[in-house]
C-alpha cells in the first residue's frame, strides 16, 4: 500500500512567494491536459453530422460517438483518480496522455464508424486516468489558500480556451474535413507529453509492499459503467423498460457488492469514510448540475440555431464564442474572489447567472434576435462558469489529504460526468414527450419543454448553494 505521506516532489508553492519559471510551466503542461479535453469535445461535437454522413451511420449508432467518451470518461474516473494516488501520479498520467493521443490518430484514420465509436471510448477512458491525475500534481503542489485558488483557476481558464479555441476550430476544420478535428489534438498530446516527462518529477517510491483491490476496483467500475450506459441509452429503450430497469438493479447491486468489499478488505481501494465528506459531496453534486445544465442547453441551443435557424456550424460556435471569451478573461481573477468570498458563495452567485442565463433562452422564438436573447444568455453563462467551477473545485479538494487528492478529483469529475448524461436524457426524453406534431412551433415549443427542466434544476442548486453557503456563515459566526 502506498505511504500516506508519499507525494509529487516538484517544489510547492506557497501563498505570497513568487512564483518561479519552472513552477509555472508545469501548471500550464498540466493544465494542458484540460484544454486538450475541452477543445477535443467542442471540436468533435461539431462534426457528428458531416461523420454521419460520410461513414453512413444511423442516427442512434451516430450519438455513441459523443455518449462512447462519456461512458470511458464517466465509468473509469473513479478508478482513474485512484490509481493515480496508489500508482503514481505522473507515470498514470503520461500513459494516459500517450493513449489519448493514439486513439485520437485511430479515429482520424477510421474508414468505419464502429472504429470511431471506439476510439472515442478509449479517449474517454484516457481522460478519466489525466484529469484527476493532472489536478491532483497541481493540488499537491499549491496548499490551500490563495495559491490553489490562483492555480485552480488558471486550471479552469484553459478549459475555457480550449472550449472556446474548439469551437471555431470545430467549425473551420468540419468544413475541410471532420477528420482534422481527431487529428489536431494528436501533436497537441505529444507536447503534453513531452512537456510532462521534462517537468514532472517522478512520485517518491511507496513504502512497503503494494496491495491492490481488484474486487473492489471491478465493481466500483462496472457500475459506473453501467450506470453511465443506462443513462444514454434510457431515452431511446424508455425509462421505464424492463431493459432500463434491469440495468438499474445491476448497478445497485454492483454498487452493494463494492460496499461490501470495501468493508472487508484490509487495503481498500475507496475508503469509505472518505465519502462521508460532506464538502466532497456537495461539491459533486453542484458539479453535476453545472456541466448537465450546460451540455443540455448547448444541445437544445445546437439545434435551435442549425435545424430551426439554419446556421452553420461555424455561425453556431461564432455565436457560442462570446461565452468562451469571458469565461477566459474572468477565470484566472476568479482565485481573487474564492480569497474573499469563499467556494460557497462562488458556486452560488455561479448558479444565480445560470438561472437568469436559462430564463433569458426561455424566450426563444423562429426568429429570436441573438443580441436581443441568445447574447445575454452567453454572456451569463460566460460569467457563471468560471464562477461556479472553480469554486466545486476548491470545495472538493479543502481537506483532503495530499494523498487522497486523487480520488478526491475523481468524485469530482465523476459529478460532472454522471450529472451531464442524465440530465441531457431526461431533457432529450421531455423534448420527445412534448412533440405532438410537425412545424417550427412546435419544434420551438419542445425546446421550451427541455429548457423548463434545465432552469429547475438551475434554481434548485441556486438554492441548495444558497442554504449551504447561509450555514457556513452562521457555523463561522
Amino acid at each position: 500500500m502506498v505511504d500516506p505521506k508519499s507525494e509529487v516532489t516538484e517544489p510547492k508553492a506557497t501563498d505570497g512567494e513568487k512564483w518561479s519559471g519552472k513552477l509555472w510551466a508545469t501548471l500550464i503542461v498540466l493544465c494542458s491536459a484540460m484544454f486538450l479535453d475541452a477543445l477535443d469535445n467542442a471540436m468533435v461535437g461539431i462534426a457528428v453530422p458531416p461523420i454521419q454522413q460520410e461513414l453512413g451511420m444511423s442516427t442512434s449508432s451516430v450519438q455513441w460517438v459523443v455518449s462512447a467518451y462519456v461512458l470511458g470518461f464517466g465509468g473509469f474516473l473513479l478508478l482513474g483518480g485512484r490509481m493515480a494516488d496508489l500508482v503514481g501520479r505522473r507515470k498514470v498520467f503520461l500513459v494516459a496522455v500517450a493513449i489519448f493521443g493514439i486513439a485520437s490518430l485511430i479515429g482520424g484514420l477510421a474508414t468505419d464508424g464502429f472504429l470511431v465509436i471506439a476510439a472515442r471510448f478509449v479517449m474517454g477512458v484516457a481522460a478519466a486516468f489525466t484529469a484527476p491525475a493532472g489536478l491532483a500534481i497541481i493540488l499537491t503542489q499549491f496548499p490551500e489558500g490563495s495559491a490553489r485558488n490562483k492555480a485552480v483557476a488558471i486550471y479552469t481558464a484553459c478549459g475555457a480556451f480550449g472550449f472556446s479555441l474548439g469551437l471555431v476550430a470545430g467549425g473551420l476544420l468540419t468544413e475541410i474535413g471532420w477528420r482534422w478535428t481527431f487529428l489536431l489534438p494528436v501533436p497537441i498530446a505529444l507536447a503534453i507529453l513531452v512537456g510532462a516527462s521534462v517537468l514532472v518529477r517522478k512520485d517518491e517510491a511507496a513504502t512497503g509492499k503494494r496491495h491492490y483491490d481488484i474486487p473492489g476496483a471491478i465493481s466500483v467500475t462496472g457500475a459506473m459503467l453501467l450506470l453511465v450506459f443506462t443513462i444514454v441509452r434510457a431515452p431511446e429503450v424508455g425509462w421505464v423498460s424492463a431493459q432500463t430497469l434491469l440495468q438499474f438493479a445491476g448497478v445497485i447491486v454492483l454498487v452493494v457488492a463494492f460496499v461490501l468489499i470495501e468493508r472487508n478488505t484490509a487495503n481498500p481501494l475507496i475508503r469509505l469514510g472518505f465519502l462521508r465528506n460532506g464538502g466532497l459531496i456537495g461539491a459533486a453534486l453542484t458539479a453535476a448540475a453545472i456541466l448537465g445544465t450546460y451540455m443540455s442547453f448547448q444541445f437544445i441551443g445546437s439545434l435551435y440555431l442549425q435545424d430551426t435557424r439554419g446556421w452553420s456550424p461555424l455561425e453556431m460556435a461564432l455565436a457560442f464564442l462570446p461565452c468562451g471569451i469571458l469565461i477566459a478573461i474572468i477565470a484566472p481573477r476568479a482565485g481573487g474572489l474564492l480569497g474573499k468570498f469563499g467556494p460557497k458563495w462562488m458556486m452560488f452567485a455561479g448558479f444565480v447567472a445560470y438561472t437568469l442565463a436559462y430564463i433569458s433562452f426561455l424566450r426563444i422564438d423562429t426568429d429570436s434576435s441573438y443580441v436581443a436573447v441568445l447574447l445575454p444568455t452567453m454572456l451569463l453563462i460566460g460569467v457563471a462558469f468560471p464562477l461556479s467551477f472553480t469554486g466545486s473545485y476548491v470545495q472538493a479538494t479543502s481537506g483532503v489529504a495530499d494523498s487522497e487528492q486523487g480520488l478526491a478529483a475523481g468524485v469530482l469529475q465523476t459529478g460532472y460526468q454522471v450529472g451531464a448524461a442524465l440530465l441531457l436524457a431526461v431533457v432529450t426524453a421531455t423534448m420527445a414527450a412534448g412533440q405532438g406534431g410537425a412545424g417550427a412551433t412546435n419544434t420551438i415549443d419542445s425546446y421550451h419543454n427541455g429548457m423548463y427542466v434545465i432552469t429547475g434544476v438551475s434554481a434548485l442548486t441556486l438554492l441548495a448553494t444558497l442554504v449551504s453557503a447561509l450555514r457556513k456563515k452562521r457555523a463561522d459566526a
